[in-house]
């Protein structure tokens, strides 16, 4: 029996609801998007605040050897990560060590007086100091300036020039000006590292993972747990898809608030059910519920968010999450105003990672869900429909 099915009927003869999802409809569209749209394996899973109402493998963690995918396959989850560090940081928020509207440059001395880059002059690249602090919260926003050269030409121009490990990055814009995806969360990860004197590993663990239960999320794999890393497959110009061996990862030597973790559907899963939750983890807390509501809250106003133009194809396609909409960013999360149509209820919170791993966290109908593939570059168009595909029989039982 599946498990899905195992818990319905679990619950009605404890005299509570069933849940109300098209299991064989999910099943069915997770299983198309193998055989049907060539995805090697997928691992997805629906949840509750209490309950796992969902969990489905199909395919393959490895196609050369035809290892079948499980439910426990771990997965690089790359910027899945991001909120993880967010609520690290309002943890101390919480504690009182830092507030949101304090100059990161405060632990961070490399972010104390930073240059904008405007451009290029004669070949050289123009830059000027910024007129205004980068806080705490334009790092959280990703309104802070920092960018990504993937969708950002003219930082991916400059580190050609310069070297991309020369220093710190200029920001490409005035912090709060406008948002655009980057590496803001990569120092808050170094924040969380300065303010509690731990490595971003030994607090994850300590303050979030150990409480959840998330046993098998790490920036490192340990020996008896590598089998069951997925194998990344990179989508070639002809659309077929190339299978990179795998081997085990080599030993995290330092740990980026920005991506990095590994972690498996069953694992992340507790994370969401946190949020849902509001904070709660059994008889403690992760957060306080007004900060969950908080980091739920539009954090840049009339901004848009959500929108990048790729400019290295081989790792991100042009991303646009909600086509015709203008989608906020709360503290960490990507929200969208207004519903998807057949879909997520709108104030609902999401992020991804590079892999083509994504989740939703739905507020309105109490339930989050993630879908775990293994393919670059981001936004696969393949990985996409069948993250449509997904979310519509979620919600076809709602």
């Amino acid at each position: 029996m599946r498990f899905s099915l195992l818990l319905a009927a679990c619950l009605a003869i404890a005299g509570a609801a069933p849940p109300q999802l098209a299991v064989r409809s999910i099943d069915a569209a997770l299983r198309a998007g193998v055989e049907k749209h060539g995805i090697p394996g997928v691992v997805a899973v629906v949840a509750s605040p209490d309950a796992i109402l969902y969990k489905g493998a199909f395919g393959n963690r490895e196609v050369a050897g035809k290892v079948p995918m499980t439910e426990d396959t771990i997965f690089r989850i790359f910027s899945m990560t991001k909120p993880v560090t967010s609520v690290a940081i309002m943890q101390l928020v919480e504690q009182g060590k830092l507030n949101l509207d304090d100059a990161a440059g405060k632990w961070l001395p490399a972010l104390l007086a930073p240059k904008i880059l405007e451009g290029f002059e004669n070949g050289q690249p123009k830059l000027r100091p910024a007129a205004k602090t980068i806080t705490v919260r334009h790092l959280l926003t990703h309104t802070s300036g920092l960018v990504y050269n993937m969708w950002d030409k003219d930082l991916r121009d400059y580190q050609a020039k310069r070297g991309a490990s020369a220093g710190q990055d200029p920001l490409v814009f005035e912090p709060g000006a406008r948002w655009e995806y980057g590496t803001s969360i990569d120092q808050l990860g170094k924040l969380v590292e300065a303010i509690s004197g731990l490595t971003l590993e030994d607090y994850f663990q300590k303050n979030i993972f150990q409480p959840l239960d998330m046993h098998d999320t790490s920036f490192n794999v340990p020996a008896e747990k590598v089998g069951r890393i997925v194998s990344l497959h990179q989508r070639q110009p002809d659309g077929s898809l190339r299978e990179q061996a795998r081997k085990a990862p080599a030993p995290a030597k330092t740990y980026n608030g920005g991506g990095g973790l590994y972690s498996t559907a069953g694992d992340y899963v507790k994370f969401m059910q946190m949020l849902l939750r509001g904070g709660a983890a059994g008889k403690t807390r992760i957060l306080q519920a007004k900060t969950v509501a908080m980091m739920a809250q539009n954090q840049i106003g009339d901004l848009q968010a959500g929108r990048l133009t790729s400019r290295m194809p081989e790792l991100t396609n042009d991303v646009d999450f909600h086509p015709g909409f203008v989608d906020k960013f709360g503290l960490g999360f990507l929200i969208n105003p207004v519903a998807y149509e057949g879909g997520r209820s709108k104030g609902s919170l999401a992020w991804a990672g590079l892999a083509n791993t994504y989740f939703w966290i739905d507020p309105g109908k109490k339930l989050c869900a993630a879908i775990l593939m293994q393919i670059l570059p981001f936004v696969d168009k393949e990985g996409l429909a069948l993250l449509h595909n997904f979310e519509q029989e979620v919600y076809r039982g709602q």
